[in-house]
């Protein structure tokens, strides 16, 4: 799909609920609350749950990183059982908003990193946001085709990451 028509292309809003591919129900909501359930979400990350330096290795860094994100970002976070289990945020730069999503390592594989970015994105237009970029590893092969599902296009590609962007 070219960003012309991915522009056209409207995106569910937050709040959105719906059943994973494991059969687990889980709630997609906007969020500008307590980090807490945040932190502990990316705690339990994994080293190999870490791209490009988030999320941060400590709690302590990542109770340093949060507040900028859900204070200046649009927030949606994946719920399941009253755990956060997934975050994504459009965070402003310059004209346009910088996405950075994150799935709990036992949650990925399961859809929700794909319906997550769609609302993220739906909020993103309801909340009269124009264009959205995002880097991402040239090795990270998921996640770019994620991205190129929902309209992203490359438009730098440098030796280990490329820019990725798209029109809303």
């Amino acid at each position: 799909m070219s960003n012309a028509a991915a522009a056209d292309h409207e995106f569910p809003r937050p709040p959105e609920t719906f059943t994973d591919h494991d059969g687990r129900t889980v709630t997609i909501e906007a969020y500008d609350g307590d980090i807490d359930p945040l932190v502990e979400m990316y705690a339990d990350f994994g080293t190999d749950s870490r791209s490009q330096g988030v999320p941060p290795r400590t709690e302590a860094d990542i109770r340093d990183w949060l507040p900028n994100l859900v204070e200046d970002g649009l927030n949606v976070v994946v719920w399941h059982e009253g755990q956060a289990v997934g975050h994504a945020v459009l965070v402003p730069y310059q004209d346009t908003s910088e996405l950075a999503i994150f799935v709990h390592p036992d949650y990925q594989h399961a859809g929700i990193g794909s319906q997550l970015i769609r609302v993220l994105l739906g909020y993103g237009q309801e909340n009269g946001l124009d264009r959205v970029w995002l880097s991402v590893s040239n090795t990270n092969h998921v996640a770019r085709a994620l991205y190129e599902s929902v309209g992203f296009e490359t438009i730098a590609k440098e030796r280990v990451e490329m820019e990725m962007e798209r029109a809303l």
